[in-house]
């Protein structure tokens, strides 16, 4: 049988830098300016945001009288077109304006008015803004950060390009090739430093792009030696440690969770192991860091086993690694967010498919450290491959904190929607600075309670556990990870709420999400991301 190719896709906009006024810069076909609503008077009005009056000036067109005649607003996503089709005299390759609506202008807005862009300029070559150079009008003494607000337009602009295909003719749409953001700077020192934000802005974003990608290719190609072959070209890319379990490996030391889950499969399963030390550090100096251990659900199919998915629930069922994809991305950007720590990605990878091998409900299976679990639905398969690698990290690894990322439970999206993340943690530091993390990157995220009381429901007269201990299913499940975990402090995020975006809004494009990596990258890229963490002071 000939094995799928997945054709060559599209790329994210090269993003770049110029300390000049979008109208100055030469070489692009569109420029976009922001417009922000007027709150001075009782009557509604605009007002042009930075680079707007150079550019009506070059386009001999008062722009601001084009926003008003087209009722514009402000409101984040608008956006109006003004042609140039003769150019300017500075820049004859111009053929379109645009102004973009930019709200409030808080890192939020930003971020959206990037996607909204992003949207706008799909096939043009290469445009110019100062869409992120607007001033916010803070609430409070403390307003948004240069940085964040690159940040912020940087993730709109790529995710909302964000374009899969595997069409014959090629991808329907293509993203700007080029986007140049124009932040004219105060002499060397600020355009270096505004260098290193927007390339730490672009990492973020990639982050975001790969993870998504990994999610979306087709199970017909994306299998458990795939994901491990992808694991492996990040290492290259990364320099970074590499270690693959195939099936045998797994046997020999004990993975019964994550073979349980596979035997059913014509892909056999696999374990993946990446490490990340920051560079320049090594030896004794490297040990005495802080070792952060992420673990990302990689089930590439999930047909929910003999426990079978009803066949509208299977469609998505791609993306159900996105856990995985996640940590994959993460360890591929921490060196260029400047992670301070190490940092070990795990991803326990396989297949929930249905055959004469599969596993029963009723069977029992034995993780790895000896902990056995009754699996009463096939269904909940996510947790049983989770439980084996939390269960060797926090025993062989010697952690500092365990985070584990995966789309695992619907009750999380009955509870929290289509636009929140969910998670569960052990230690309040922790918590704090994964929500912080979350609103910056545009990954919002909910704590939810730990909640003991509900210990019992994991009972099983056979086993330890029961691996499907029912309602609240979110808190259940997490309950039955935590005894995995070795009484580390332990951050559980169940994303199956954000997995899929059914409809285009704001950076989302409809797919699978990729939700979680920026989320993981801004909390890591901190100069301390264990701040305040109980027994780290």
């Amino acid at each position: 049988m000939t094995e799928p190719v997945l054709p060559s896709q599209v790329s994210p906009p090269e993003v770049a830098l110029s300390g000049l006024l979008p109208a100055a810069i030469v070489g692009v076909d569109v420029v976009a300016v922001p417009v922000l609503p007027d709150g001075s008077s009782d009557e509604p009005g605009v007002l042009l945001g930075p680079g707007a009056a150079e550019l009506s000036e070059a386009v001999e067109v008062d722009l601001l009288a084009v926003a008003e005649l087209r009722r514009m607003t402000g409101a984040v996503g608008e956006v109006v077109e003004v042609p140039v089709p003769l150019g300017t005299a500075a820049n004859p390759d111009l053929r379109l304006a645009l102004l973009v609506g930019v709200g409030a202008a808080r890192p939020i807005d930003v971020r959206r008015a990037g996607a909204a862009l992003a949207r706008a300029v799909r096939d043009h070559d290469a445009v110019a803004t100062s869409v992120p150079d607007v001033a916010p009008d803070p609430s409070g003494e403390d307003g948004p950060t240069r940085e964040e607000m690159v940040e912020a337009f940087v993730a709109g602009v790529m995710l909302g390009s964000f374009e899969f295909h595997w069409r014959s003719a090629g991808p329907q749409r293509r993203p700007v090739r080029r986007v140049v953001v124009a932040l004219p700077s105060g002499g060397p020192e600020r355009t270096t430093l505004d260098q290193a934000l927007l390339d730490r802005a672009v990492a973020l974003g990639g982050a975001g792009w790969r993870s998504r990608t990994l999610a979306t290719v087709p199970s017909n190609l994306k299998n458990p030696a795939w994901l491990a072959e992808q694991a492996r070209a990040v290492a290259a890319e990364a320099g970074l440690e590499l270690r693959v379990w195939d099936e045998a490996d797994l046997e020999r030391e004990g993975f019964g969770g994550i073979l349980g889950v596979g035997r059913a499969s014509a892909s056999p399963p696999r374990l993946v192991r990446l490490d990340y030390t920051p560079p320049g550090v090594s030896g004794r100096a490297a040990k005495k860091l802080p070792h952060i251990v992420l673990v990302g659900k990689g089930i590439t199919f999930d047909t929910g086993g003999l426990s079978l998915k009803p066949g509208a629930s299977m469609v998505s069922m791609k993306r159900d690694m996105t856990g995985g994809a996640v940590v994959l991305s993460t360890l591929a950007a921490l060196a260029d967010v400047g992670c301070p720590v190490r940092v070990t990605g795990l991803v326990p990878a396989a297949e929930n498919a249905v055959s004469g091998s599969a596993i029963r409900p009723g069977d029992v299976i034995r993780h790895w450290g000896g902990r056995t679990s009754e699996v009463t639905n096939t269904d909940a398969e996510g947790r049983l491959v989770l439980a084996d690698a939390l269960a060797y990290a926090a025993a062989e690894l010697d952690p500092t904190v365990l985070v584990d990322v995966a789309t695992l439970t619907g009750a999380m999206k009955i509870a929290l929607g289509q636009q929140l993340g969910g998670f569960f943690a052990t230690d309040d530091a922790l918590a704090a600075a994964i929500t912080a993390a979350g609103e910056r990157a545009g990954e919002p995220v909910w704590r939810m309670p730990l909640y003991a009381g509900y210990e019992d429901r994991l009972a099983s007269k056979v086993a330890d556990a029961d691996n499907a201990a029912g309602s609240p299913g979110a808190i259940t499940a997490a309950l039955f990870l935590r005894h995995f975990t070795g009484g580390l402090p332990w951050v559980h995020l169940d994303i199956a709420s954000v997995g899929d975006v059914e409809k285009e809004l704001h950076e989302w494009t409809v797919g699978p999400s990729g939700f979680g990596a920026r989320l993981l990258l801004t909390w890591l890229g901190q100069p301390e991301p264990l701040a305040g963490l109980t027994g780290t002071d």
